[in-house]
């Protein structure tokens, strides 16, 4: 029996699982695409008191996510929404509203997976193993993996040569020995590897 699905997705995780900026979630965020949430403590809109979960109108923190990297680092919300609910509530208590920085925003696991299956982003073909392209596998201790490669060994000599490391990886930590496909891992591997302007080396 393996673990339920993850609840939330923090903003600069969900960046590097989709190999794009904080600055594109917003973006898409801002246009209807993607819901943003955040915990608060106990506040008041006018009679009303709510706390935990709410869902954040990401307009109203844009600055916060200025490609050239001069926007304020925290915002204060001015209104809230609870998750469930239809309407925006503004807040009274505390006056400055609730300071809120990119690390608290997180992103509902749901709203993650359903944002994958309609652009299609990593196209859930398995064609070498035979396990799904993305749930059934350890994608993120992939990652982990990448970064322990790096850090202790530097870049390998080719990206097949990387793929051909990481699916031996993956069928180390698996019982079975099972592993996805190079187009599943190339997929995954490919924007980390235009961040570090990777480069064949010469032989």
């Amino acid at each position: 029996m393996g673990l339920p699905q993850r609840v939330f997705y923090p903003v600069h995780e969900t960046a590097a699982r989709w190999g794009c900026t904080v600055s594109d979630i917003a973006g898409w965020a801002a246009m209807g695409m993607l819901k943003f949430v955040t915990g608060i403590p106990p506040i008041a809109c006018d009679e009303v008191r709510i706390a935990g979960l709410v869902q954040i109108e990401p307009a109203d923190i844009l600055p916060m996510f200025r490609r050239c990297g001069t926007g304020p680092q925290e915002a204060h919300l001015r209104r809230v929404r609870q998750l469930e609910g239809e309407d925006w509530l503004y807040i009274t208590a505390p006056e400055e509203g609730v300071p809120v920085s990119i690390g608290d925003l997180m992103i509902l696991g749901q709203e993650v997976q359903r944002f994958e299956d309609v652009n299609n982003l990593f196209g859930r073909v398995a064609e070498g193993a035979g396990l799904g392209d993305d749930g059934d596998y350890d994608w993120p201790g992939m990652s982990v993996e990448i970064t322990r490669r790096v850090f202790e060994e530097g870049l390998p000599i080719s990206q097949a040569e990387w793929i051909r490391e990481l699916q031996d990886w993956f069928a180390a930590q698996s019982e079975t020995g099972e592993f996805p496909d190079e187009r599943s891992i190339r997929r995954r591997l490919t924007p980390i590897l235009k961040a570090v302007k990777f480069k064949n080396p010469k032989r």
